[in-house]
């Protein structure tokens, strides 16, 4: 037999699955909770086979027969725990009354429950007796009934001495019914006026302070919203220094009033009555018979008898004043005890709270500033009445039901979407939203509970908060008495999940919540929570205590700048709105009382600075923060600069080597002009570009009346952002918000880690040697440290500037502190991994929650992380960072001391990187539910995958990252094993496929499995264009390894068929992914935010096999120049390969394998010349969005060189032209063939190639050439329509680069050629150079040609132009003809070596050399949507800079006119006045 051995918890686990009520038990539920509590089987078998259900349960005992079967122990049980379950019955259902003579609004009744009084008489004279009166409002003459049993029931109370309440709305058995009530003022009138009818005159007042105003209790539903219903209660106190000796007779009391006065014209006698309390009734001693008894009982010996009774109850029960010690209890748990919340242990708090009263919310102003990360709000009213409302209109919160956060994806992704730890996070856990119904107390479980219990784990996740820096509150702002409460299991939830209630604090303003809370829990789940309660405080005094553990700085007002010396007030609201910034106000750090030694002691070690610590230093009596050189720099010469600027928003950089105090003299250059600028630093933040311009261009104009001028805002952003990406989407945001800027209303202040470089008028550079100046104050400072006793000894930040990174100094303290260190040792295992991290990866750390699991301190509540590093936690700092996630990590405090350590580890030690990465990568606790968990994977990603250009050639990238190489350098070999555990560990498993496909064709040769790799990386990013290429790469790498390997012995005929086959299978994988890129492509035109260049690597990569075929064919087959003349005239398909055959027995072996891939080899010149043509189009026509290091330089410069080679096969030798024209034996068409070959191999073939010709030296000779051999051309009747276009072209160029040329055709006479050829073709090319020639001519036909133009770039360029813009080539200006027309090299040779006009239009000092040289026009226009109407021409034109163009509609300005391949555009906008179009 088995018997089950549940604990009273289990069986309480068990019941929360039978309905609380025996009597609706089934046999089925009886048997199970028999066994539950320990009957043994054969007795709850004999209950079950005779039908025992749970009303024949509770009859038990009358059952004899059936008792007789039961063995005693068995009786025992079942009637022990029957009592036990009948009390909780009785409890669920029962609700404490309002407390006696208090209004305490925030105690709701719920519906059809029961009070847990009864209908009592005398008790102790001071605990009230009660009287029910269910009082339905369908009865007569309500307000009679009602003022008929408030004075009888008064009477009978105040004549015995006894407190009473009577509770209108409540049937006999106590349940709740609720009332319907209009109007509250009519019963208190009515009471009044009730009291002056019934009493004795001179007892009036005595009547109106003991029975007290009527006090409604308004009823809930049982899903806790409100039923529209109230209980009246009356309050009788008829208190010993009130009533004396009196008695209380009453007067013309009848229920019914009309008869009482009918009655009274009849006899026109007073009806007396003196009513008392008897049991649990009330009856007057005065009847129609006798009065005997009523005299009796109003003797002055009886009288004065109650009198003394009652002042004798009244001083047993006198309250006596309790010290409380429960406001320092408070401060401790709430803080952690630190008693102060600005410096709390805890750094995350959930609130949990259930049904709250308006009166209550004026209490809780507390947590405006507490900032929970979460809030679980129970009430369903809350959004329109209750504590949601009233922190909505001061705090940022984001709305959420328990459904979402239901784990269906990435953790942090998730905490992301729902914005977690970035705004308070307020979970309706009982509907209340979204038209979601809430659940009454006994559904609740079943119909919410899974999604709210969804919601504690998610909250209470290792990866999403620091658990030992968590504490849960629960709120009980309203009564908790039944055991199915939502309050209660949740607070179940929460005990599970931080493994006991150690976290957990709970707040009530009463004893009665407490107790009832209380036992509830130890009833339920075991446990003894007392210790962690408070409820001796009201909700006021808890309100203030809590308040007075923030500093002044918490509860102010924080401050912008407005110009002018004024301020504008930074509501909480707002400022958490701009989730994207960290705002600094003028008023930053005032009021604050954070420890000044403890921010000392972090930032002089090496964390970074903060706020705090130029606050300090401007205190009395401090010295000042040490100011860089730069710093005056910046503030006086840069920024101003950058003010003369036009574009909305502009950017200047400060490079500076890893660990020189970049960031810091950032932060001190917002700190000092916070009161100039509206100052922020950007965090580090997975939001889109969009989202941060918008919370950029919301700080710039907030509380801005539009007629003042702005502040700028000055935002540091460190090197994690694109920064011309974010340039373009402020510019953009600022157009949509008509902010018009003739001067940029946003500066970027960018501080990126590089190597040495020089600085500019645009960026300054931090390099690691002090000056003398810097020098000293660093000496002064540290001086000053002496003075005042500070122990510098771990000042190693400090130290290691003031010594210049003398790399003895940071060798010594390396040596000294890894003294002892053993690999074997944890500690030592993740300090390696940090310092590992911190080298290869900049901002690189571990969270303190996943270091402290690491060294097993998890559990150990007063064990700092710091403690688990031991000596090692010298070199170590905390930081905070604001990820998807905020969260603490651990980092080595100086990049310095980072590399000399590994060095160390690697060099004295015997630790390899292959050793530490191996470590990173298979500690399952690092990326197991660790805080920062995808914050370390991208990092450790980027170690892995993230190359850096070449020392040698910086248009080139290494092979491999920084890490990889590393490790091939020191341990060769061990690269693999790191790479192979990376596939296993990493989140991006495609690109680290890739990465392993790489190292095996680049390191292994391996082509085998590098192409397995690849496969297996497309499979799973199909629609990734890079990823596409890995393929082609790994044939192509096979392709030219086979070459290599062959030497310059001639190549076999099974070997030309092996290489041929590969080629194939390269070139398609090419065009596979050129497909794929037109489709991301065709993607990101629909993205805003996506600035990503098109993907030329399919062109590329099938140029570069076309190339290698060549080499094949023209340096391996045979070097024997006839022989390559055959197979050029075959691929030409100009002979066949029978034909090769014959003329060439020598190359017969080859001619099977050569027929083979015939098809393949006859497109080969064909696929050629269309990727140059591509690429030519793509450099010529398009230029680089933002400005920096271009994507495609080294594609740039390697097309050349497959050019050199494609025209080397197809033509054996230069041709001269001139002879060839004068040779008068060679055929016409041979000429025309010949010539046109020439123009070929000059690229004068196409515009794109002509344009080239104005960016290079010495190209007039050529151009001469071209037009030559066009004018042949044109001559003949072989012209086509294009021949005319390019001509035109050529002649334009050449009178660019030599004006004098007897070349160049007239102006006019190009024009005219245009007019007549601008009908016959449809093309870019024409259109613009039609546009270009015809604008001096104010041609009528303008506008269409322009639009023309615009159409045929959409449709030529767009595809590919994501990122890039129209490129300009010519100007206008201000001379007639060819000298109206000023090309781009130009502008430039006026601006010096360096110089790009094309980047730097939005550069006042640019554009002050271009106006000073006079060579540009400046047209007329006036602003019409959005567009510029350019008077002469009636043509609307595009401002480059949209930001700058004023939305308001007949705008006057003045510009400069270029022209762009997506039609003309503005330059240089002069705004002349404001004016109104006339219709």
């Amino acid at each position: 037999m088995e018997t089950s051995r549940h604990s009273e918890k289990n069986e309480d686990s068990g019941s929360s699955r039978r309905p609380v009520d025996i009597s609706d038990w089934s046999r089925d539920r009886v048997r199970q909770w028999m066994l539950e509590i320990n009957v043994a089987e054969e007795d709850a078998d004999i209950l079950y086979n005779q039908g025992i259900n749970g009303d024949a349960l509770l009859q038990l005992k009358q059952n004899y027969l059936l008792m007789q079967k039961l063995s005693t122990d068995a009786k025992e049980l079942i009637f022990q725990h029957k009592d036990l379950q009948k009390q909780k019955t009785q409890h669920k259902n029962e609700i404490t009354c309002h407390p006696f003579n208090r209004f305490n609004p925030a105690h709701r009744y719920k519906e059809n429950r029961k009070l847990a009084v009864t209908e009592t008489g005398l008790i102790d004279l001071i605990q009230p007796c009660h009287e029910f009166k269910e009082f339905t409002r369908q009865e007569d003459n309500i307000m009679n009934q009602f003022t008929y049993e408030v004075i009888r029931f008064a009477a009978a109370c105040m004549n015995i001495r006894t407190n009473g309440t009577i509770h209108f709305g409540v049937k006999d058995n106590g349940e709740i019914e609720g009332i319907g009530i209009p109007n509250k003022d009519d019963f208190n009138q009515q009471q009044s006026n009730a009291i002056v009818r019934h009493f004795y005159k001179d007892y009036v007042e005595i009547a109106k302070r003991c029975i007290k105003p009527p006090r409604f209790v308004e009823v809930l539903k049982a899903d806790m919203k409100s039923a529209g219903k109230y209980v009246i209660e009356v309050d009788i106190e008829p208190s010993s220094i009130v009533c004396e000796e009196l008695y209380f007779d009453t007067y013309n009391v009848e229920k019914n009033e009309d008869k009482k006065k009918k009655k009274k014209k009849k006899t026109n006698k007073v009806d007396k009555s003196f009513f008392k309390r008897d049991s649990s009734n009330t009856r007057s001693l005065i009847t129609a018979d006798s009065s005997k008894e009523y005299k009796e009982y109003i003797t002055p010996a009886n009288m004065q008898r109650l009198s003394q009774l009652r002042k004798d109850a009244e001083e047993k029960h006198l309250s006596v004043v309790k010290h409380s010690v429960q406001g320092s209890k408070l401060c401790e748990m709430i803080t952690g005890g630190s008693q102060s919340l600005d410096r709390s242990h805890f750094a995350w708090y959930i609130l949990v709270a259930n049904k709250s009263h308006p009166v209550q919310l004026e209490n809780l102003d507390f947590l405006f500033y507490m900032d929970p990360v979460a809030v679980l709000d129970f009430d369903p009213e809350s959004a329109e009445s209750g504590l949601n409302k009233l922190l909505e209109e001061r705090k940022t919160s984001n709305v959420h039901l328990p459904a979402q956060y239901k784990v269906t994806g990435a953790v942090e992704d998730i905490s992301n979407k729902l914005k977690l730890t970035k705004n308070t996070s307020w979970v309706f856990c009982n509907g209340g939203i979204n038209k979601e119904n809430p659940s009454d107390v006994d559904n609740w479980l079943t119909e919410k509970g899974s999604s709210v219990r969804d919601v504690v784990s998610f909250l209470c996740r290792k990866d999403v908060v620091h658990r030992k820096k968590l504490l849960t509150i629960f709120l009980l702002l309203s009564q908790v008495s039944d055991a199915n409460d939502p309050l209660l299991e949740t607070f179940g939830m929460f005990l599970q999940e931080l493994n006991g209630g150690n976290q957990i604090l709970c707040i009530s303003d009463n004893e009665t919540t407490y107790t009832y809370w209380k036992d509830l829990i130890k009833g339920r789940y075991g446990v003894d929570i007392s210790s962690r309660c408070i409820y001796e405080l009201s909700f006021a005094e808890v309100n203030g205590t809590i308040l007075s553990l923030w500093s002044e700085n918490r509860k102010s007002s924080r401050f912008l700048p407005c110009g002018g010396g004024s301020n504008v007030v930074l509501p909480q609201k707002t400022e958490q709105s701009l989730e994207t910034l960290s705002v600094l106000c003028v008023n930053q750090c005032d009021g604050g009382n954070e420890d000044k030694q403890k921010h000392q002691e972090n930032f002089y070690k090496g964390g970074k600075v903060s706020w705090w610590n130029f606050f300090f230093s401007e205190q009395p009596g401090s010295m000042p923060f040490i100011k860089r050189d730069k710093l005056d720099y910046i503030i006086n010469t840069i920024i101003p600069d950058i003010r003369r600027r036009k574009r909305a928003c502009e950017f200047f950089n400060i490079f500076h080597l890893p660990g020189c105090g970049g960031t810091t003299l950032a932060m001190h250059v917002l700190w000092t002009l916070k009161d100039k600028f509206r100052c922020a630093v950007l965090k580090e933040t997975t939001h889109d570009y969009s989202t941060v311009a918008e919370q950029v261009v919301q700080l710039l104009t907030y509380e801005k009346k539009e007629e003042t001028t702005q502040l700028p805002v000055l935002i540091m952003i460190d090197d994690f952002c694109d920064v011309e990406k974010l340039q373009l989407k402020i510019e953009e945001e600022c157009l949509k918000q008509d902010i018009s800027s003739n001067s940029p209303q946003v500066i970027i202040m960018k501080v990126e880690s590089c190597e040495q470089t020089e600085g500019t008028d645009n960026a300054i550079f931090i390099g690691n040697d002090l000056s003398k100046r810097e020098q000293k104050l660093f000496e002064e400072k540290l001086k000053e440290f002496k003075k005042t006793n500070t122990n510098t000894e771990t000042f190693y930040g400090f130290m290691i500037l003031k010594n210049n990174f003398s790399s003895a100094y940071i060798q010594g303290i390396v040596k000294k502190t890894l003294k002892g260190f053993n690999f074997q040792d944890k500690h030592s295992q993740l300090f390696a991994v940090l310092v590992l991290l911190h080298v290869y990866c900049k901002n690189a750390l571990l969270s303190v929650s996943a270091c402290e699991e690491f060294l097993g301190l998890q559990t150990k509540a007063n064990f700092e992380v710091e403690d688990g590093f031991e000596k090692f936690s010298t070199l170590l700092t905390r930081c905070t960072v604001d990820s998807n996630i905020t969260f603490e990590g651990m980092r080595v405090i100086h990049s310095s001391i980072a590399q000399h350590c590994l060095k160390e580890l690697s060099t004295s030690l015997g630790v390899t990187k292959a050793d530490i990465t191996n470590l990173l990568l298979t500690t399952d606790s690092f990326y197991k539910n660790a805080l920062g968990k995808q914050k370390l994977m991208q990092d450790v990603h980027n170690i892995l995958v993230k190359r850096q250009y070449s020392a040698k050639d910086e248009k080139a990238f290494q092979l491999f990252s920084p890490l990889i190489q590393d490790i091939m350098e020191e341990t060769p070999g061990k690269e693999e094993t790191v790479l192979n555990k990376a596939a296993e560990k990493c989140y991006r498993k495609d690109v680290i496929f890739q990465l392993l496909a790489r190292y095996y064709y680049i390191r292994k040769k391996d082509f085998t499995v590098a192409m397995s790799w690849a496969n297996k990386a497309k499979y799973l990013s199909k629609e990734n264009s890079y990823i596409c290429d890995t393929v082609s790469k790994v044939l192509l790498s096979e392709l030219k390894h086979a070459l290599d390997e062959a030497g310059d012995d001639p190549i076999k005929p099974d070997s030309l068929d092996r290489y041929l086959k590969l080629a194939e299978f390269a070139a398609e994988a090419c065009k596979e992914t050129q497909q794929t890129a037109d489709k991301e492509a065709a993607s990101r035109r629909q993205r805003l935010n996506d600035y990503n260049t098109y993907n030329t690597a399919g062109h590329l990569g099938e140029l570069q096999t076309a190339a290698t075929v060549i080499q094949i064919l023209q340096k391996r087959l045979n070097s024997d120049f006839t022989l390559n003349n055959c197979l050029t005239q075959v691929l030409l398909g100009k002979i066949t390969i029978e034909d090769l055959s014959t003329k060439k027995p020598v190359l017969k072996q080859y001619c099977d394998v050569l027929q083979k891939h015939i098809t393949f080899l006859l497109q080969l010149k064909n696929t050629m010349k269309q990727h140059f043509v591509f690429f030519d189009s793509f450099f010529v026509n398009l230029v680089t969005l933002v400005d920096g290091k271009e994507k495609h330089k080294l594609t740039m410069d390697m097309v050349p060189k497959y050019f050199q080679q494609y025209t080397d096969l197809f033509w054996e030798k230069k041709k001269n032209w001139s002879e060839l024209v004068k040779n008068e034996c060679m055929n016409c068409m041979v000429k025309h063939e010949q010539t046109r070959e020439c123009l070929e191999m000059n690229k004068g073939d196409s515009y794109t190639g002509l344009l080239q010709y104005l960016y290079e030296k010495d190209s007039a000779s050529t151009l001469e050439e071209i037009i030559q051999q066009y004018n042949f051309i044109l001559e003949s009747q072989e012209a086509r329509p294009m021949d005319t276009v390019n001509f035109i072209y050529a002649n334009v160029i050449l009178a660019k680069i030599k004006p004098k040329s007897k070349c160049i055709k007239p102006y006019q006479d190009l024009c005219e050629l245009l007019i007549h050829h601008t009908t016959s073709s449809n093309c870019l090319p024409l259109h613009y150079i039609t546009v270009l020639l015809l604008w001096q001519e104010a041609n009528l036909e303008l506008p269409t040609f322009v639009s023309k133009m615009k159409e045929s770039y959409s449709a030529e360029l767009k595809p590919v132009s994501n990122g890039k813009r129209a490129a300009i080539h010519f100007y206008l200006g201000k001379d007639k003809r060819y000298g109206g027309l000023i090309s781009h090299r130009d502008i430039n040779s006026l601006l010096g070596s360096g110089q790009n006009i094309s980047i730097q239009w939005d550069d006042e000092k640019i554009c002050k050399k271009v106006r000073k040289s006079k060579k540009l026009r400046r047209v007329s226009g006036e602003i019409i949507d959005n567009l510029i109407l350019v008077a002469d021409v009636n043509v609307r034109v595009d401002p480059m800079f949209r930001s700058q163009l004023r939305k308001e509609s007949g705008t006057k300005v003045k510009f400069f006119i270029g022209f762009s391949m997506n039609g003309p555009v503005a330059i240089d906008i002069l705004c002349v006045k404001k004016s109104i179009i006339r219709l």
